[in-house]
This record gives C-alpha cells, sequence and structure tokens, in this order.
C-alpha cells in the first residue's frame, strides 16, 4: 500500500497513530541535524520531520523538488503550529522513507505565486497544474458540472451523447473539418453544436435532454475563446419561453449555492434587445450599476425603434456633433471634481486603437449647481444643463459624450461604461447579477458580403433553426424575402421580425443563449429561403431534418450555455484558459504537444490529399 492517508487528511485527533503517505516533495529546510520536508498531493500539504539518523540516510540520497516519495511515521503534534494549512497542526515523524521516482529541478516555481510566465506555464502544463492555484479551478470546474448534472437529473433530463464527426453546416463560424480515408475527397465537420441532433432527439420523444459536451469553431480567439469549448447543452419539448426561462434560471440558482454558497433569491430581471442597446450599448448589458445612456442622436440605419433627443444638441454650429451619425453620453456619478490631467488620461483611454474614438467631451454638473464643459464656446449653460438632466445626472456628476459612427461609437460609449464602473468599484467580484434579454431580430441585413455568401441578403442572427415570436410568424410566411431596394431594407418587413430568442447574461457577460425552434417544415423552408438557399441546397445540406419534420415534431426549444465561461466567471478570472486542464494559447496552439503539426507523407497519401501550400 503506498499510502493509508492523504496530505491533506490528518488531524490532531490521529496523534500516534502509524500512517504511510505518499506525494511530491514541496519544500526542504535543514535544520542542523534534522530536516523538515513539506510533503504534497492533490488534498494538502503534511509536515514531514526527519530524525538525526535519517537525516544521514538523506546525506547520502539526497531529496529534491517534486521528488515521489513515500514515508511511513508517527503523526505527532506540532510545537509551532501552522493556521494557513489544514494539517497546521501535526507533523509525521518519519521513520522509514522511500524515493519512488526523482525529478529534474523544474523550470518554475511550484507555488500559487510562481515565478513562470504563461508560455512556460503552458509548456509545461502537466507542472502547473500540480499548482494549488491551478487545482483550486479544476475543482471549481468539477463542482459546477457536478450541480449541473444533479440538477438536471432531478429534473428528469436525460444525458445523451451526440456524435463528433457530423456533416459540415453553416453555424455562423468555420468547422474544423476531418478527411475519410474510407470515403476519398469527402469530410467530416467537427460539430459547432450539437443543434440539429437535440432537435432530432426532440423528434424522438426525448423531452428533456442535456450533454456537457465538447463543440469546437475554427475562430480568432482571445481570453474568453478556445478553438474547442464546453457548452451545458439542452433542449425541452412541449414548452413556452417562459418554461425554458424559469428552468434554467433554476439551473443558475442551485449552481450559485452549490458552489459559492449564494442564496439567489432575487427575481430575475428580463430586458429587450432594443432596450439593452438604447440603455447600454450592448446585448449583454452589466446592470450591477447604472450609467443608462442618453442617445442625444440617432442614424436612421438602425434596428432600434427608439426615440432620441436631437434638440438638445442641434444648433450649436458644433461640427463634431452635427457630422457624427450618433452622439451618446454616459453620467458618471461623483466624479465632476476630476482635474484637467484626469479628464485628458479618459480621453486618451478612448482613442486608444481597441476603443477607436477621435476623443471625448466632457460636463462637468458641480455642486455649486454650475456646469463646465469642454465645449462651452458652442453650448450655453442652459444647453448644457438640458443635457445633463436628460442623462439624469445629478450635482457632482461628469458626463462623458462620444460621437461618431453608430456602431463603432455605441461599442465604444459601452466599453467607457464598464471601465469607469470598474474604476468606481461597480463591478464587485464577488457581486453576481443575472439578467435575461429577449427579442432580439431574427434577421441582419448584410450589406457586405460577411460568410461568401454575397451581400443583399438576410442572415440569421442567431442560427436558421430559430423560430420568430409567435405573433411574427405570419409576417415571415406571407412576405417575399428579397429585398429590392438595399437603401432601404429597414423597411421590408423582416427587419421587425423578432426572434423568439433568449440570452442569460451574468454580470455582463453572456453565458447561456437558446431559443424556440423551428418544428413545422414549411416553416423551415421559409428560414431557409429568407436565408438565399434554394431548394436543393436546402436538401443537400438539411434534408434530415426537413424529413424528420414530417414525421410529428413537437414544439420544443433550448439553451446552451458557455460551460467554461460561467466557470471563469464564478472563480473570478476573465480567461476560461485557467479552467481547462489542457487549454490552447491564443494562436491555438497546444504548446506542449507542439499541435497542430505536419503528418506524414504515407497519412496524406492514404488520405488521398495533396498540399499546394503556394
Amino acid at each position: 500500500m503506498y499510502r493509508t492517508h492523504t496530505c491533506g487528511e490528518l488531524r490532531i485527533e490521529h496523534v500516534q497513530q502509524a500512517v504511510t503517505l505518499a506525494g511530491w516533495v514541496q519544500t526542504i529546510r535543514k535544520f542542523g541535524s534534522i530536516t523538515f520536508v513539506d510533503l504534497r498531493d492533490r488534498y494538502g500539504i503534511t509536515q514531514l520531520l526527519f530524525g538525526e539518523e535519517l537525516n544521514k540516510q538523506l546525506d547520502e540520497n539526497p531529496l529534491g523538488r517534486e521528488f515521489v516519495l513515500q514515508v511511513k511515521g508517527t503523526v505527532s503534534e506540532r510545537s509551532n503550529k501552522n493556521k494557513n494549512i489544514a494539517t497546521g497542526d501535526i507533523e509525521i515523524l518519519v521513520n522509514e522513507f522511500s524515493i519512488l521516482n526523482k525529478s529534474e529541478v523544474p523550470p518554475f516555481t511550484i507555488t500559487d505565486e510562481t515565478d513562470g510566465g504563461d508560455d512556460l506555464r503552458m509548456k509545461y502544463r502537466y507542472l502547473d497544474l500540480r499548482r494549488n492555484a491551478v487545482k483550486k479551478n479544476l475543482e471549481l470546474r468539477y463542482a459546477v458540472s457536478r450541480s449541473t448534472r444533479n440538477y438536471l437529473h432531478e429534473n428528469n433530463f436525460m444525458d445523451i451523447e451526440t456524435p463528433f464527426l457530423i456533416k459540415s453546416t453553416p453555424e455562423g463560424a468555420r468547422d474544423f473539418v476531418v478527411p475519410s480515408r474510407m470515403n476519398p475527397g469527402q469530410f467530416y465537420a467537427l460539430p459547432q453544436s450539437p443543434q440539429t441532433f437535440k432537435q432530432l432527439l426532440m423528434v424522438s420523444g426525448y423531452d428533456r435532454y442535456y450533454q456537457i459536451v465538447k463543440c469546437f469553431r475554427d475562430e480568432d480567439l482571445r481570453a474568453d475563446r478556445q478553438p474547442e469549448f464546453t457548452q451545458i447543452d439542452c433542449e425541452m419539448s412541449f414548452v413556452e419561453q417562459n418554461d425554458i426561462l424559469n428552468m434554467f434560471e433554476g439551473l443558475v440558482k442551485r449552481i450559485f449555492k452549490d458552489v459559492k454558497n449564494i442564496d439567489y433569491t432575487e427575481k430575475v430581471e428580463r430586458m429587450t434587445w432594443e432596450d439593452a442597446m438604447w440603455h447600454y450599448g450592448n446585448d449583454k448589458p452589466d446592470i450591477r450599476f447604472g450609467m443608462q445612456l442618453l442617445n442625444l442622436k440617432k442614424p436612421s440605419s438602425v434596428y432600434i425603434n427608439k426615440k432620441d433627443q436631437p434638440e438638445l444638441i442641434n444648433g450649436a454650429d458644433f461640427k463634431v456633433f452635427d457630422e457624427a451619425e450618433t452622439v451618446l453620453a454616459i453620467a458618471v456619478p461623483g466624479c465632476s471634481e476630476y482635474s484637467r490631467k484626469q479628464t485628458d488620461e479618459i480621453t486618451e483611454w478612448v482613442k486608444r486603437p481597441q476603443i477607436g474614438m477621435k476623443g471625448l467631451v466632457f460636463i462637468k454638473c458641480n455642486t455649486d449647481g454650475t456646469y463646465k464643459s469642454s465645449v462651452d464656446k458652442f453650448y450655453s449653460e442652459e444647453k448644457l444643463k438640458a443635457i445633463a438632466n436628460a442623462a439624469n445626472a445629478k450635482a457632482g456628476d461628469l458626463i462623458l459624450m462620444l460621437a461618431g459612427t453608430e456602431e463603432r461609437t455605441r461599442k465604444a460609449i459601452s466599453e467607457l461604461r464598464l471601465e469607469m464602473g470598474k474604476r468606481l468599484g461597480f463591478r464587485k467580484e464577488n457581486e453576481f447579477k443575472l439578467l435575461w434579454v429577449l427579442d432580439f431580430p431574427l434577421f441582419e441585413f448584410a450589406l457586405e458580403d460577411q460568410d461568401g455568401g454575397g451581400a443583399g441578403r438576410w442572415v440569421a442572427r442567431h442560427h436558421p433553426f430559430t423560430s420568430p415570436k409567435p405573433d411574427h410568424i405570419n409576417i415571415m410566411i406571407n412576405n417575399n424575402p428579397k429585398v429590392e431596394d438595399l437603401d432601404k431594407y429597414l423597411e421590408h418587413p423582416y427587419a421587425n421580425i423578432k426572434a423568439n430568442a433568449y440570452d442569460l447574461v451574468l454580470n455582463g457577460n453572456e453565458i447561456g443563449g437558446g431559443s424556440i425552434r423551428i418544428y413545422q417544415k414549411e416553416l423551415q423552408q421559409k428560414m431557409f429561403e429568407a436565408l438565399g438557399m434554394d431548394e436543393h441546397e436546402q436538401q443537400h445540406k438539411f434534408g434530415f431534418l426537413l424529413g424528420a419534420f414530417e414525421y410529428g415534431a413537437p414544439p420544443h426549444g433550448g439553451l446552451a450555455f458557455g460551460f467554461d465561461r460561467l466557470c471563469a466567471i464564478l472563480g473570478g478570472s476573465e480567461s476560461i484558459r485557467d479552467f481547462i486542464a489542457f487549454p490552447k494559447n491564443n494562436s491555438g496552439r497546444d504548446v506542449m504537444l507542439d499541435a497542430p503539426a505536419t503528418i506524414d507523407q504515407k497519412q496524406f497519401n492514404e488520405l488521398q490529399i495533396q498540399l499546394d501550400l503556394k
């Protein structure tokens, strides 16, 4: 037997007990004729005491960091207790030891505060995984998984596996493809999601399905993206939108309780997509704090059916606002006393390439009731006051204003709002706020070619299996999707069709999204037609699904959670890589395996593939 106990198990009540431990050497401390060793395993650290006799053996056969060691001895009460570890009241008086395996000197220290950089730790990930900080992340991931499975099992969901080698279908990103040796010239694709399979399971009568499943997307990477990622994928039959929202609110609340010991009792707010974009500038707003947008000038080329307030800025002959497509503002509480240096710093922040603005206008709402602005020469104090009132600014607040093109300016002011919220301490790490965003547009209109399908056509905002809102189905069925005048696409009936879709947002991060699905063959064909697919293409890509809908498909809908992202948020990290055992780097490479890599010519020959790398 290699061990009777783990290195995190022994306590004061085990004193005088004979034990056997095994693990890795964390530290070695020599004090004259005795040596202390900290032995580590997955469960914790236990201090070992080597007396004078064994110390001589250590001199002949010295230990090193990360040696694999087995010891036998007796549990003893420590004279200098360590309250920072669970085993800090005891130590092991070693009477026998065995080096099970030696170790080279590790390339970085295996401690919480390591001296290894990201690239080095990724290369030696098997060593990085020994660190307590990484172990805690994987323990949290496992806890989220366990809580999820328990909740879904209790609610009659069935875990059903779906294939990884499938047919390439449009899901919004590039597929990873796999050549088939047995079918030369043909390829599988790795699934971006199990979308069509879970719909087919609903047709098959499995009314509550789930998987914690790997998905694959060949897209540009960032901190919260990996080429392979994990979803909590769920589908339900005979449900309406409210049934799904209530079910999966319950799941997240259960995870909060099981993993973070948080009782999330408040009602989860529901917000339309239009309200989210209008008031927060994005469709996944962080509602832990206010600072809602003031829309002073709205361009004609947007979906949002809201009224702006251009009269507050018109007629001042200020070209920056006059020539801008849109003008947006936020009121930042308690910052009217910002110095010139501080406002200049914020201006430089919005000029950064990742934000992309040319400048910033501010209005100080002074505590004495006066108003001071960087555009005083164009706007009277009365006008500044009117803008401040419209922005719900109070005495002591600072109004920040951006102007430019619609898409860039709305994104920029959204990022600025989040940045100011972070600086002012409104985005607390251990404060969680859920939000449902509903009623997205069903379509976007591609004025330019986005995915090789051509310009001047409708594109599914979510995916082509999303149903319109019930009262919008007839609009879709009874109108021709073709847009005759591209300049007037917003006047087309399809521009106002809302999707029966929903996203769950946590602290400004989309953690889950889904929809009620199309389940009638005729409506699904109409959707494919709207996306520019002729009958031949529909049958080639989705004939199996259309065929299934002819055999009694039930109403159904579902949702998929970004499992890695949810774990990262609960763990207080911005990067999902910290919660994946063997992640890829920002170039999609596994630097530990050195993958992707070339393959032998023999394999190319078997696959009947010839490379052309010109």
